[in-house]
């Protein structure tokens, strides 16, 4: 039985390397790339909110959803493109959040550090 599971494994293995999503393509590598902003939003996640660009979170959050876009328009669905930007846009949309509530909380201060930034 044992023997029948590795047979069936192989062939399954060559048919995703092989794919036209598989890892000699774009279609893999560039998801795999991109989990560098979820990585990075989530190592953002324990610094303060008032370091956080509102301007540049919103932007992450656009350039996701577009992403998430693309990935359910193109053929063959590119189904690691879309969880990676799913992903992101979920961290940056707490960011965002974090950063509002901040900003609520210290109006003063969120506009000084606004001041500075421009």
């Amino acid at each position: 039985m044992a023997a029948k599971e590795a047979t069936g494994l192989l062939p399954a293995l060559k048919a995703f390397i092989n794919s036209p999503t598989g890892p000699k393509t774009t279609h893999f590598w560039g998801p795999v790339a991109n989990w560098g902003f979820v990585l990075a939003g989530l190592s953002d996640s324990q610094k303060s909110p008032e370091v956080i660009s509102p301007n540049m979170t919103g932007v992450m959050c656009v350039y996701s959803a577009l992403f998430m876009r693309f990935a359910w328009a193109i053929s063959p669905r590119n189904y690691l493109l879309f969880a990676c930007h799913a992903a992101n846009e979920t961290v940056q949309l707490n960011q965002l959040r974090r950063w509002y509530e901040w900003s609520s909380a210290h109006p003063k201060e969120a506009a000084a550090v606004q001041g500075a930034a421009t």
